[in-house]
């Protein structure tokens, strides 16, 4: 202690602090820990727009099962299953159904592979495009002679035209009406496989139908000798007055070479499929969906050269953004490099970053000064204590008030000796020490000197 014997301070040994928690850590806690709730707080309120995870089930609305579009739908199926996806394939009577399901939001259909040209539902506004993904020609077979390639040598024949709602029984009915054989021409609702047994029993003369090649429809009739396929001599035309139908050339052997099928060249006039989505459909299963259709349809088929589907021609609703943006510049930079999954969470988390970065910005300026003050005013406070000792031992040189003054030393570096500050702010600390050791030896001398005036007064 100050107070007695003066001259021992200089040799009492330091006794080491024991470990524990230091106020410094506290200080650091209180500071950062502050700032970190702050973050925490922003890091919630920005979650909350933070869109929902996309969902593990999809429906796609196709036709029947004979059909290229449930055929292509199962591919899909297939596809959207290795990303965890269940996709689920609603059959119906063809594109005017798959158009009614996709505009109502109580029938549960995001998908829908529907044929262009067909006139839109009343909540259309709802549906935006993602691409046309190949042609299908419109295939007219009849088991009477078509001399002509016209449709006017069917007229007093029956011709089935496909059932209500599909997309093949709105261009017959266009195409028979512009050519003004509507009351000429015995016009049934047939399609699929009861179009092709009735054609094959006499029930009607000729069957029309837009289907892929490949449909079961198609490769069927193609294969009966007492069925001829009749080849659009108008093609042109009618791709000229349609702006949804394209010419397509049918060759010679082109579905079987062996067998020579068909047995010449064929003009076909031609529709495009396309898929229609809803616009409330998660936009990471956009982006899955124009990366799966550009897997199934990019290759070249009778109809297409390699690359020219999907396709933004055709198109009779407006364009989807993901869409958009997969023609521009192909998949989403990050699920180009991360799984599915992966790429959607950090997809989805981006609208974190920027509040994030913008609060961290000044807090990363604002925490540190305001730490090394927190930590310095601990220091520097008791400067104020020894100015306040120093002062009342000038101005009141008495024994007893020195040896006051020498007591308040002492319990201020019993209190600096408690105080815990980082490694990088102890030499201050050790240099507040030092004063105090150096007020308290000045006024030990002071006092010396008036105990020797006192002794030599007696």
């Amino acid at each position: 202690m100050y107070a007695k014997n003066p001259e021992s301070q200089k040799t009492r040994p330091v006794q080491p602090d024991k470990p524990k928690q230091t106020r410094s850590q506290s200080d650091s806690w209180k500071i950062y820990g502050g700032g970190l709730l702050l973050a925490a707080l922003a890091f919630f309120i920005t979650f909350q727009f933070v869109e929902p995870a996309p969902p593990k089930t999809l429906t796609i609305a196709t036709g029947n099962t004979d059909g290229a579009y449930h055929h292509y739908a199962l591919a899909f199926r297939e596809e959207f299953a290795r990303y965890g996806i269940d996709l689920d394939i609603r059959t119906s009577a063809g594109s005017l159904e798959n158009l009614q399901l996709l505009s109502d939001p109580e029938a549960n259909v995001q998908i829908a592979f529907v044929q262009s040209g067909l006139p839109k539902p009343a909540a259309s506004e709802d549906l935006l495009g993602l691409g046309s993904v190949y042609l299908e020609p419109v295939w007219l077979f009849s088991r009477v002679p078509v001399p002509s390639g016209k449709l006017k040598d069917l007229a007093g024949r029956r011709l089935a035209i496909g059932e209500a709602g599909s997309g093949t029984r709105e261009i017959a009915l266009q195409i028979l009406q512009d050519n003004q054989l509507t009351d000429s021409i015995e016009q049934l609702p047939l399609g699929g496989q009861q179009a092709i047994q009735a054609l094959s029993t006499g029930q009607i003369d000729a069957l029309l139908t837009v289907a892929s090649e490949k449909s079961a429809v198609v490769q069927n009739l193609m294969n009966r000798p007492d069925i001829s396929l009749v080849s659009w001599s108008r093609a042109e035309a009618y791709a000229q007055r349609y702006p949804f139908l394209s010419r397509v050339n049918l060759p010679e052997g082109s579905l079987d070479l062996a067998r020579n099928i068909p047995d010449r060249n064929y003009q076909l006039v031609a529709p495009a499929a396309t898929l229609v989505a809803r616009d409330d459909l998660h936009p990471a299963l956009s982006d899955l969906t124009m990366q799966i259709a550009a897997k199934i349809f990019s290759e070249r088929s009778l109809f297409s050269q390699e690359g020219q589907f999907p396709s933004v021609e055709f198109l009779d609703y407006p364009l989807s953004p993901e869409a958009a943006r997969f023609y521009k510049s192909g998949p989403p930079f990050l699920q180009r490099y991360l799984p599915f999954w992966a790429a959607t969470l950090v997809d989805r988390l981006k609208v974190l970053l920027l509040p994030l970065i913008a609060l961290m910005l000044p807090l990363s300026k604002i925490l540190p000064p305001t730490y090394r003050w927190t930590v310095r005013k601990k220091i520097f406070q008791w400067y104020d204590e020894l100015q306040l000792v120093d002062q009342s031992a000038t101005e009141i040189p008495s024994e007893e008030n020195l040896e006051l003054c020498l007591a308040n030393l002492d319990k201020i570096e019993k209190e600096v000796k408690a105080v815990e500050v980082p490694l990088g702010y102890a030499h201050e600390l050790y240099v507040l020490r030092q004063h105090i050791d150096l007020l308290a030896r000045q006024i030990s001398v002071r006092e010396q000197i008036l105990e020797k005036q006192r002794l030599a007064q007696t």
